[in-house]
């Protein structure tokens, strides 16, 4: 009995030890974790980059909880991520409630497009004083005039549009609205630009939260219309329909109707409020001018804190440059805009301010 309890002892402690030097030998090879959250527009390709740079970096895991951009700078400036995702960059009073610095990098970029319910119409063009008022509540049919001399030869119903908008605070919405209040000043008057504007509060207007809610109801809703990021429309296959730009010209939305959009962006000079070294990267195009130009395309940006631990701040250069190398190449394939050179190389000098 004695010397089975010896026995049994003795084979505990080969457990625990072996249990300890596992433990140890995990501590040695310990993951750096970064958690990230915000914007849904860019999920579908932050979720390929972080998957294949965690599965090529064995000691780094990078999550990424697609909550919509309010919420993601909400959860940086309450520290409780490592980064955030915003499609409306930050603005200069949530710059200055970071306590840790923050450096904004434009990412990869995108369009935003109008998806539309209607069984048997394949093409559909909005012209560009009649789309803003569909949002204001203004144009309630789709076979309004305005709308069915824009498409002729279409049979569009005699059916009450529904309108299909978020429910949260967006980076996507931001970028949408600020398009519809730069081209039309009763939309700006009416509802105006921001994350989580005053929709028309009309029984034809329908909230939806991120893109992926706002993707299924419109799928679901004959009738509805809604908008949501090119990625997710070429994913799902949602139709898009063609938009009348500045130049009087209806434009598919593509890459290089992308491209055309962004190639007028300007980052200003200087850098961001209460930095001196950090350059200051947030552009906006809010109605292009190129003749090929699709209206609506925006940048979309990470933000880290400037001061980070040692070990996170390398993953989080590393992640950075790899998201402008391999992970351009992936961009066209899901629906993004990849980032010109000189963009890239801007973000790559930007980049090194994470310490």
């Amino acid at each position: 009995m004695k010397e089975f309890s010896v026995s049994k002892i003795k084979t505990t402690a080969s457990i625990l030890c072996a249990l300890w030097l596992g433990l140890l030998g995990n501590q040695a090879s310990a993951e750096v974790r970064m958690q990230g959250s915000g914007a849904s527009f860019p999920f579908p390709i932050y979720s390929k980059w972080f998957r294949d740079f965690s599965k090529a970096n064995d000691n780094v895991r990078v999550d990424y909880q697609s909550k919509g951009s309010g919420a993601g700078i909400q959860d940086f400036t309450n520290q409780v991520v490592d980064f955030a995702g915003s499609d409306a960059a930050m603005n200069d009073e949530e710059i200055g409630q970071t306590k840790k610095g923050v450096v904004l990098l434009p990412i990869t970029a995108g369009e935003i497009v109008l998806t539309y319910n209607l069984p048997g119409v394949k093409e559909l063009k909005l012209p560009r004083d009649v789309y803003p008022l569909i949002f204001t509540g203004e144009v309630t049919q789709w076979n309004d005039p305005r709308i069915a001399n824009a498409n002729p030869g279409t049979k569009l119903p005699d059916k009450k549009i529904t309108v299909v908008v978020r429910s949260d605070s967006s980076g996507t919405t931001y970028v949408f609205t600020g398009h519809l209040a730069t081209i039309n000043s009763a939309f700006k008057d009416k509802v105006g630009q921001g994350k989580s504007p005053q929709w028309p509060g009309k029984t034809h207007f329908v909230k939806s939260p991120k893109n992926d809610g706002i993707t299924a109801t419109v799928k679901q809703t004959p009738g509805a219309i809604g908008y949501i990021e090119y990625g997710y429309a070429k994913l799902t296959g949602a139709p898009s329909a063609l938009l009348e730009n500045k130049s009087g010209k209806f434009v598919q939305p593509s890459d290089q109707s992308g491209s055309a959009a962004l190639a007028s962006a300007e980052f200003p000079d200087g850098t961001l409020p209460g930095s001196d070294d950090v350059p200051d990267l947030r552009a906006w195009v809010f109605d292009p001018k190129g003749a090929d130009a699709y209206p609506i395309a925006s940048f979309t940006w990470l933000m880290f804190p400037k001061d980070m631990p040692d070990d996170k701040a390398k993953a989080a250069r590393d992640l950075v440059e790899y998201c402008l190398t391999e992970g351009q190449e992936s961009a066209s394939s899901l629906g993004y805009v990849p980032l010109p050179d000189n963009v890239r190389e801007t973000v790559r000098k930007a980049a090194q301010l994470i310490q």
